[in-house]
């Protein structure tokens, strides 16, 4: 029953920090494991939910730890571009988008972005999971965001293009 209740909102998390579904449902496997291992030391002090996302969040950490240790190089200097209309983002993306930009995201960078914006952690907790220093975090972060910003610039031209030979038509 604990699995049936979770194991969808799971997936979901596991994906974020993987490259591919297959990735993601071994740390599912794993992580529910280890919750019912350690089932009997939930206290019932917070949510049962978020004590078994925690425990998915820090498998995928120890994933990335074990197959991650070479980090692909990114260019970034033509990362600047002119700031995202937030309006068009929400009138024009969807987040399944958005979600396929984020996990197309370098490795390190999706790890911190996901770590830093999901999970609601701060770059010393980010540093100290992941063993980087936290100017790293910090680093990544930006550059993240940074190619972020790149690809949603991009996909604004693309559906505004679009839009505009939709009408011509």
């Amino acid at each position: 029953m604990l699995y049936k209740q979770y194991a969808a909102k799971m997936l979901f998390v596991c994906c974020r920090y993987t490259g591919n579904r297959e990735e993601a449902e071994d740390i599912l496997q794993e992580g529910f494991i280890t919750v019912f291992d350690k089932l009997k030391q939930f206290k019932g002090e917070g949510s049962l939910e978020g004590w078994v996302r925690r425990i998915m969040v820090h498998k995928a950490i120890e994933h990335y730890r074990k197959t991650s240790r070479i980090f692909p190089l990114v260019d970034i200097e033509d990362m600047r571009e002119e700031p995202v209309d937030v309006n068009d983002i929400q009138s024009n993306i969807h987040a399944d988008e958005l979600m396929e930009m984020i996990q197309s995201l370098p490795p390190m960078y999706k790890m911190v972005f996901n770590l830093y914006i999901f999970e609601d952690m701060n770059h010393k907790e980010i540093a100290e999971q992941l063993g980087i220093v936290e100017g790293t975090s910090k680093s990544n972060l930006f550059h993240a965001r940074m190619l972020l910003r790149k690809k949603l610039n991009h996909s604004m031209i693309a559906a505004k293009k679009n839009d505009y030979h939709e009408r011509k038509l």
